[in-house]
């Protein structure tokens, strides 16, 4: 199926280097990364996920700054290919604890073990951490992960004066804690990515939420726990509003357009009480993804006015308003807006008093960008640009420029309002003995919950 696999830095060094069938050449990692570094074909700015070069198909996926590439001279899906590339990226990262260049490069022996288990001669044997844990003899190098930055909203659960430490979530699955004890925790979180189109006067044109909720197992012995989600939660429209607060949880109804599981989960008692039952596999896996195309309150509120100020010349003012509760903190706010080609200098001018905030024009593919490292809820924050033109407009500016775009990342924060009712283990033993940490988001939505159980 595939002919080489390799893992490429930022800088284009190659890490890990495997070839399964020997019908690439060999510098098929400096013909990739120079291909990517210097896209510039059919109007793109950065390479697609696939493409090919003389007669080799190469497939990537960017995962925490590291490239994974993956070659081949056949027809093979596509889809397939990356979704491999992912799953090798995620047992890496279950039999590591860290995914990074250091961790890589310390541990160069387990990995290439890893990947002679998972690929034989180009075709996938198994993705599976609890697999592949027969097979693989070798133990993990540690890294030191005091210096890695927050883990966001996975990055500390806690219950009055109980804490977890962010690291909690970033040790091998494979490692025993000092003393040869075993780790005995799982961790749930639900991560949403959210997709909305205002239109220039500011009303919502499209709408959508694509959701995941992840859980990280590190509980010996394979037993069945019980995952609760809302009550009042349904599966397709029905003609239901999702501003239905007829909910019994008071906290609205939650209605999604589609859904799948995990393989390990069962849907039995799903029906009845939104109760799913399951066997964790060891490891980091995706327990249910979700999409709603409902109306929903965004985060942010965006308005952008293009105004002109003479010939050669015009204004951007930009608006961002968080919508969310004031104990809530957007973080890496990223706000891009494209401007008319013949744009050829432009001059920020920032709201007095601000902190923290970047501006930058890309003259090389005429874009303005501003960067916020914190929004509070319910402030607003105002950017002025003055643009300098190298002909006059002959038509109308505000068609020429746009639309406004924003990245960002809001812990504790739930526009679906799904929440984690609770988490139990089946059959209770004397080798659980669960200790809670409870994490809520805004208007007491669950963000996450987390589940240790220290043998005992």
């Amino acid at each position: 199926m595939i002919s080489q696999f390799f893992v490429l830095s930022q800088r284009g060094d190659n890490i890990v280097f495997r070839d399964y069938r020997g019908d690439v050449q060999k510098g098929s990692a400096e013909i990739f990364f120079r291909k990517v570094k210097f896209w510039k074909e059919d109007g793109e700015e950065e390479a697609p996920p696939v493409f090919n070069v003389d007669g080799v198909n190469y497939f990537h996926v960017k995962v925490v700054g590291l490239l994974f590439v993956a070659t081949t001279r056949t027809n093979v899906s596509p889809s397939l290919v990356l979704e491999l590339l992912q799953r090798i990226a995620r047992v890496v990262k279950d039999y590591l604890g860290v995914l990074n260049e250091d961790s890589i490069r310390k541990n160069f022996v387990l990995v290439y073990e890893l990947l002679d288990e998972v690929v034989d001669f180009g075709y996938v044997q198994t993705t599976s951490t609890e697999v592949l844990k027969s097979f693989i003899f070798n133990e993990p190098i540690v890294v030191d992960v005091a210096r890695l930055p927050a883990l966001g909203p996975a990055g500390l659960f806690m219950q009055g004066t109980k804490r977890m430490p962010g690291t909690a979530v970033t040790k091998s699955v494979v490692a025993n804690e000092p003393a040869g004890r075993k780790r005995e925790e799982i961790f749930v979180d639900i991560i949403e990515k959210i997709s909305v189109t205002f239109s220039s006067s500011g009303y919502i044109l499209t709408s959508e939420i694509d959701g995941t909720i992840q859980m990280k197992s590190y509980l010996s012995g394979n037993p069945e726990i019980r995952l609760a989600l809302n009550d009042d939660l349904s599966i397709g429209r029905g003609g239901r509003s999702i501003y239905d607060y007829s909910g019994s949880s008071g906290s609205g109804a939650v209605i999604l357009d589609d859904c799948n599981f995990h393989e390990s989960v069962h849907l039995d008692s799903f029906d009845v009480d939104r109760t799913l039952s399951l066997v964790p596999p060891d490891g980091e896996f995706p327990v249910m993804n979700y999409r709603i195309t409902q109306e929903f309150k965004p985060p942010f509120r965006i308005n952008a006015l293009i105004e002109e100020a003479g010939p050669l010349k015009a204004e951007v003012i930009l608006k961002v308003r968080a919508e969310y509760a004031s104990s809530i903190n957007a973080n890496t706010i990223l706000v891009q807006m494209p401007l008319p080609t013949y744009t050829t200098r432009v001059s920020f001018e920032l709201e007095p008093g601000a902190v923290g905030q970047v501006t930058d024009f890309k003259e090389s593919n005429k874009r303005l960008e501003w960067g916020l490292k914190k929004i509070v809820g319910g402030s607003e924050h105002t950017l002025r640009a003055k643009l300098t033109f190298s002909q006059e407009s002959h038509g109308n500016i505000t068609k020429e420029a746009g639309p406004v775009s924003m990245n960002f990342t809001i812990p504790m924060y739930n526009a679906s309002r799904l929440q984690v009712k609770y988490l139990q283990i089946a059959k209770k033993s004397k080798t659980y003995n669960p200790y809670r940490w409870f994490t809520f988001g805004d208007s007491g939505n669950e963000a996450q919950l987390a589940l240790a159980s220290p043998a005992t």
